[in-house]
């Protein structure tokens, strides 16, 4: 993974309404109003975050019928925790 690339990720991961988002996107597909209603933020702000966890690439959206709904990236994310690891074993060296 590329340094803007994981930059980009870990500012996404910065948010705690975000990582919820994931999370919840994790164990199972989730549409935008499920998510919405994980959070105290207004519906526009979930939204808003939903877009950054989608272009960081940790989300995506795709149709399932009728609706819309959102996954978590487990790879990336899982690529992303192996990046972190990395660090901190140079770190440690």
């Amino acid at each position: 993974m590329d340094s803007s690339t994981l930059d980009e990720v870990l500012r996404a991961l910065a948010h705690p309404d975000r990582r919820s988002f994931l999370a919840a996107c994790l164990d199972a597909e989730q549409a935008a109003g499920d998510l919405a209603s994980l959070s105290d933020l207004a519906v526009a702000t979930v939204s808003e975050h939903l877009k950054v966890l989608r272009k960081s690439g940790l989300l995506v959206l795709e149709r399932r019928g009728r609706f819309w709904m959102y996954r978590t990236d487990a790879a990336l994310l899982d690529e992303v925790a192996s990046e972190i690891a990395q660090v901190g074993g140079r770190h440690g060296s």
